[in-house]
Parts: C-alpha cells; structure tokens; sequence
C-alpha cells in the first residue's frame, strides 16, 4: 500500500474523514423535532410525506410509496435547481429560440430532430407499473413547484425575473421522448475520411490512437473526397457551444470538445477478504465540467420498498451514484461506438428522394413550428429521416445527404428512466436487469451486503453488418445498415473477481477473450494513467480501510509525469541544472504546494505542442490541432527513433531542454523569478461564474465562487483529476475546467460511515446559504457523513418540511 495516507498527521487524516470521525461526540446543531414547515395543496402527492434537511441542504424524504417519495424528489430538485432544471429541459425539447432570441434556431432544430419519434405511450408501457408511478409522480413534483413558483413570484430564480420568461411545465412524455447523448465520435469518422482523402489516414493514431490497432480502410462506395466537416450538418449543431458568450455552466457543457477529452470518473469496488471491516468499499467520483450550479443533486428516498440516497442528475428521475439498503452502485464512462454517419446518394430531380436496397425511397418529412422570442409568427421547419435515422445535413447539388444511426433514439432505450429500477434493485440479478434501458456507454460498479461485489458494462451496443467498423462514415445504400442492439450479455461483466477488487477509470477495460472484432464495442478508449495508480495502490493494500479510499480519491502522484522527468538528460546547460535538479527530487505528486509540480505541468504543455509540431505535418494541422494522446506522446518520447527523424535522441533531448527552459522563463513572468515561490495551486485556481455572465444583471446577482486563492493539486492524469484547457484558455491556460465535483465512499452495510462531498452546493440560488457551502470543505478534501439510518438523519437535520396533497 502507498504511505501517503498513513504518513499523513493525524490531523490531516481527521480532515480528510471530515465530520465522520467526529460525530458520535458533536453536538446537534439543531433538533429535528423543531417546529415543521408545511407545503400544501401539491397537486401529485397522494399523502403526507415529511422532509428532514441537514445542515448542506441535503432532503431526506419519508414517504408512504415509492410513488411520493419521487413526487418529492422531482418538487425539490425544481426547489432546489429550476432554471438548471429548465434549461436542460428546453434545450432538450428544442425551445429555447422562444427565450433566447433567434441565434437558437439552429439548436433547437437540432434537438427536435433528436428527440424520440416513435409511439411515447408504448415506450412508457415498457416499465412495470411502480417504474411508470414513479415517473409519472417525479413530473407532477416538478410541476407543482412551477406552479407554486408562478403564484409566488419570489420562488422564482433570479434567472427567470431578469429575461422575463416561466419556466416550461413538463409531460411524462418528455421522459422518453429526449434522447440525445451525442458522444462524438462522428467528428472522428469526418475527420478519418478527410484524411483518407489526402493519403494520410496514418496520422489519426497521434492523436487517437485505436486500441487494438486496426488499419483506417474506407468501405467499398465510400467517395472519402467529397467528405467535409458539412456533413455533420444538424449533428455538428447539437455538440457545438450554445451561442450564450462565455459559456462554463455544467448545465451548459462548458467547451464541448474539451469535455468531451476529459470527462470520465474514477470508481472502485474492493471485496471484504480485502478490507479491515470484513465489509465491501465501494467509491465513485465521476469528472464533469466544473459550474454554477454543480451536475449533481442529493436525495435520499425513504418508502416501503425503497431507501435510497446519492446523487441524481436534475431532470433524470432518482439517484445515479449512491446505495440503497442493499446495494451500492457507482459509475463511469464506458465507451461504446454509439453513433454512425451514412451518405446517402439522393435523387438528382427530387432530393427528399434516397438510394437504398436498389430503389429510390422517399425521405419522411415532420413539420415542426419554432417560437422565436421577438417574432411575431413561428418559424416553420422541416425535419427528414431516412432509414438510418434522422437526416443532419443535405446538398442537392452533390446528389448527396447525410443521416445518423443513433444507439439511443431506438425504442426501449429510454435512458432517462433507468434510474428507477437501478434504485429499486435489491440484489445483483435486478440491478443487472434495470441496466437492459441504460442507452449511455457505462461501466456500473456494484456491491452488497451480502458480501459480493460485480462489475457491468452496459449501454447501446450497435450490431453493424458487412464488416462496417464504425471508423469512417458508410455508404446509406443499405449494406452497412445497423441490424438493431445487441443484447445485455454481449458486453463484458464480472461478479466476485479472484483478484477481490475492481476498478474503472475509462481506460481499456475490456477482457482479454473478449470477442471485439465480432461485437466491435469500441476502438477509442481514454488513457491509463489513472487506473495505472490506481492498481497500484489496491494491489499493495491487502487490508483496505475507508480511510484509504478517501486518500486514493484525493490522490494527485503522477505516475506519467515520473516517467517523463526521468528522461531529461544526464548532461544540460548550466542555467537548467538548478531546475532539474528540482524535478529529479520531486516525488511526483501534482500538489497544490509543489514548485516542481508548476514547472513539470508548463514544461509538459509545452513539450506537448513542440511534439505535436515535429509529427504532424503542417499541411495536416488543420485537421490534427491536437492534442496529442498523452499515451503517445510519452511513447514518442520513449522511443523517438522513427518519429523524430535522424538522430532522433539527440533530438528528443534538444526539446526537452528547449521546452524546459521555455517553461522557465513562463513561470518567471508569471510567478515571479524565485522557484521556491512557485507553486502549481497559484496557477491551477478555481473560479466559476454564471454561464450567463455575459449580461451584467445575471453577473451583478450572482457571485464568483472560488477565485485566484483557490488553488488545487491535479491534472488531467492524476486519480484526484482536475483538468486545465491550455489551447483554448487565454487568461488563465492552467485554470481548472473540470474534474469529480461530487464525491463518494460507501461502507456497504455500515451505511452511516459513509463520506461524500458536492460541490459547489446544493441550490442554484445565489441567494441560498447552500449555493456555495462546499466550496472550502471539498478544496480542502473533507469528506462529509454520508448519513443514512433514520436515527443517524433524525439527529443530524436542522430542518423539518412537511408536504400535504
């Protein structure tokens, strides 16, 4: 086991446990037994349900069903979230333009185009009925809050009263009807294509190296010339940057292609033969995008058959990552090739007409009326499909369209849903059948307290036909159309491994007999380091405490950045010794605190474009503007002969002086000329504003959190992930975008021991003492009970909510 944990003061390990080791002898800040607030006439709820809350905000619910108590999950998320909650909401349904103005056209046909097309009651009577109550009662809890909120004007966010609009009241309907998880990686098949075109599809592995390796062929009729970014048409809209100025929300994605880059999670899972409570651990930090409000939202849920708390995404019924009184559950991202691009050769008199199976077949048309805030008369669009699925783009003059195959707009992937019967699931069989609607690519850890522990990839996979890999766009004539999902079984599990742990950090996960050629799940995988280090330190600890668990969380040793410091070379100017010298005695952690760290983490952005300079022809960069994969890079760096040219070492070492030097004389300007004064944390700060910041009446009501003295450890590759942007940031390129904003460990049956954290806060409203209230605890790493007994939750809440029908 790695020390750093128990080398720690005792002190700063009583931190790292934040409130847990202590309360059994605090005192309660305030008895629930308090006169109790009363909600009524809430059109929805069928009986009482009461609420504790905590001094975070947290609600812990008590209901009489199932049904009430998502009633009351879906009234406080509105409570607590509603414009986020709104904004997704609109965005989804593609009614935002009515707003925002009409800049929002195009995303709002994008996201009509998207949505589910096929019979919503029939998707709906898929679930059993306590699924379908559940929903049904979680939307009705949202629409009584927007309508008390339009009784009380003051309930409403700040956000509503500044751009003068109400929130949109929701159907059940919606919750099969959106779908859009747009991964991506259709811009990779443009790109591959482009490539091919120009005789240099070999360079794709720089910056997205295939895992296993696999020869880039067009598919026979496939004209790679004539593909262009274009093509992406409708699709490119619904992954671009929404047109709201500096956009940083979580709600709103921040740089989409940035995120896309970094977002993943770490989870682990360790068996009771390995841990010194004889009981299953269990933790999950899933990395996001950084915002005002955070991604996630805490509930517990307490009805006959159903007690469960964690962290729920606001418009997504239930609980994502969390426990039940059985079960534990965590997640991350899986990659699953989800989504392909088919050209179709349309009729050259009529182009609503496409080739396909040897005869022409007409498009199918939906008109589709978009309200334009300013415009007196709806704007009139019309949405195409053809056989594959929804059609993103169209040249009449090329005899050419584009449609997208979509995993997730099949029917039965209703993801939206899948919460419901995770929650419910008491053992491993239900929770393995509650994942046969998840749609999104997702590892999904588990443990109970009967002692097991398991692992399930699940999500949408794709069955393509005629050897279609999914790595270029394919001709739409109909050979390469998918033959529907494979089933649940065809992607990889594991329950009770030999090995007594299991852990995901989105690297390359699959088994080593895996069938991949013939189920073909992905090529593209995140890199290693993460789960590198991990394995690491749960291979080492044969007795592994919860304590170890909360360290590993917040772990920042770099094992990438060790094995680059270890090349720079024996011989170097006289200006640079002092400065290797300080990068050979670091010990490799990205702390906040380090000066080798600051210099280690400019050296490397440095050295990554220097790379990326040398590989990538100049010709190609409009293409590859990188980054480069840090796998690769390490390896160029490794093994340069063959890449750098000739004298390749000699090369490979020039660079790293040269970016090293350069990095230098970039911390002095920034820092100061004094290395001791160094530190990565100064450089590595947190600011998060409103992602509407740009008009000055959201930015005068809604205070910065954080700010230039927040500074934090980690970095991309680090276990504690915290990511910076360096080819798109100006001010700040080392600013922190993103990482685990909420943060668990689960003692599986011992449930109150359990930590978390969920930052910024729990409430949107600026307004709320819980808008920011994590801020300190999560930047210091101070884990906070996780309380579940009803005991535990009667002594701990400070406030006492009644709601009545």
């Amino acid at each position: 086991m790695d020390k750093s944990f128990h080398s720690l003061s005792l002190g700063r390990r009583a931190l790292l446990l934040g409130g847990a080791a202590i309360l059994s002898s605090r005192a309660v800040a305030a008895p629930a037994r308090q006169k109790a607030t009363r909600i009524s006439d809430l059109p929805g709820l069928s009986a009482k349900a009461e609420i504790l809350e905590d001094q975070w905000g947290i609600s812990h619910v008590r209901a009489e069903t199932a049904e009430d108590a998502f009633f009351a999950n879906g009234y406080l998320v509105a409570r607590d979230r509603l414009w986020q909650l709104d904004f997704g909401h609109r965005q989804a349904l593609g009614k935002l333009a009515e707003v925002f103005g009409a800049d929002f056209v195009p995303s709002d046909t994008a996201n009509r185009l998207f949505l589910f097309q096929g019979n919503a009651e029939a998707e709906i009577a898929r679930y059993s009925s306590k699924v379908q109550g559940c929903a049904r009662s979680y939307v009705a809890g949202i629409n009584a809050f927007i309508l008390q909120s339009r009784n009380s004007q003051e309930m409403l966010p700040e956000e509503f009263r500044i751009f003068d609009y109400e929130p949109l009241e929701w159907e059940l309907e919606d919750l099969v009807r959106i779908r859009s998880e747009a991964r991506g990686n259709t811009k990779l098949e443009i790109r591959r294509a482009r490539l091919a075109a120009r005789g240099a599809e070999q360079y794709d592995q720089f910056i997205t190296p295939l895992d296993p390796p696999r020869p880039l062929v067009p598919l026979p009729g496939l004209d790679v010339a004539a593909v262009s970014d274009a093509d992406l048409g409708l699709f490119g809209v619904l992954q671009a940057r929404l047109p709201l100025g500096n956009v940083s929300a979580a709600t709103l994605h921040g740089d989409p292609d940035h995120r896309r880059l970094n977002e993943g999670s770490n989870a682990w899972v360790v068996a009771p033969q390995r841990t010194v409570t004889g009981r299953p651990i269990l933790a999950n930090d899933p990395h996001l995008g950084f915002g005002v409000p955070g991604p996630r939202h805490v509930i517990h849920m307490t009805a006959p058959g159903l007690d469960v708390i964690g962290g729920g995404s606001p418009g997504m019924p239930g609980v994502m990552q969390g426990h039940n009184a059985d079960i534990a559950f965590a997640r991350t991202n899986f990659y699953i090739d989800q989504e392909d691009l088919f050209i179709l050769k349309t009729h050259p008199h009529d182009p609503s007409q496409y080739f396909h199976h040897g005869e022409w077949i007409r498009m199918e048309e939906k008109e589709t009326l978009i309200s334009v805030r300013g415009e007196n008369t709806p704007r009139s669009v019309k949405l195409r499909f053809a056989a594959q699925g929804p059609v993103v783009s169209a040249d009449s003059g090329k005899n050419r369209a584009v449609a997208v195959a979509a995993s997730w707009l099949y029917p039965g992937a209703n993801g939206l849903l899948a919460n419901i019967g995770i929650n419910l699931a008491h053992d491993w069989e239900s929770f393995r059948a509650a994942l046969r609607v998840h749609t999104s690519p997702t590892n999904f850890t588990y443990a109970d307290i009967r002692g097991n522990i398991g692992w399930q990839a699940a999500g949408g996979l794709p069955l393509r036909a005629n050897g279609h890999d999914g790595l270029m766009p394919a001709p739409g004539d109909g050979q390469y159309d998918w033959k529907g999902l494979q089933p649940l079984e065809n992607l990889p599990s594991s329950f009770n491994p030999e090995r007594g742990w299991f852990g995901t950090s989105n690297q390359k996960n699959l088994p080593a007999d895996y069938p991949q050629d013939e189920r073909r799940v992905s090529y593209e995988w995140n890199d290693a380091f993460r789960y590198e280090r991990v394995a690491q330190v749960l291979d080492s600890n044969a007795h592994a405490s919860l304590e170890d668990s909360v360290a590993l969380q917040h772990d920042t040793f770099s094992t990438l950045a060790l094995q680059v410091v270890s090349l720079l070379p024996q011989s170097a100017p006289a200006n640079l010794q002092r400065y290797i010298q300080m990068l050979r005695e670091w010990n490799g952690r990205i702390d906040a605190s380090s000066s080798a760290a600051a210099l280690y983490e400019v050296w490397w952005t440095r050295l990554e474009r220097a790379l990326h300079g040398v590989v990538i022809p100049s010709a190609l960069h409009d293409l590859l503007p990188g980054p480069l994969s840090a796998t690769v890079q390490l390896a160029l760096l490794q093994s340069p002969v063959g890449h750098l040219g000739d004298a390749s070492e000699q090369k490979r070492d020039a660079m790293l002086l040269d970016c090293l030097e350069a990095a230098v004389v970039e911390l002095r300007e920034r820092l100061g000329p004094l290395p001791a004064a160094w530190k990565w944390g100064t450089l590595h700060t947190l600011t998060l504003r409103h992602s509407l910041e740009h008009d000055k009446r959201i930015a005068a009501a809604f205070p910065v959190v954080g700010g230039t003295s927040y500074g934090n450890g980690g970095d991309h590759y680090t276990v504690m992930a915290r990511w910076y942007d360096p080819h798109h940031s100006i001010d700040n390129p080392y600013a922190t975008t993103g990482g685990a904003s909420y943060l668990m460990v689960c003692d599986v049956g011992a449930w109150d021991r359990s930590l978390f954290l969920n930052f910024p806060g729990q409430s949107g409203s600026a307004q709320s003492a819980h808008y920011q209230d994590f801020l300190k605890p999560w930047i210091a790493g101070n884990m906070q009970p996780f309380l579940f007994s009803a005991e535990a939750v009667e002594t701990s809440a400070v406030r006492r909510i009644v709601m009545l029908p």
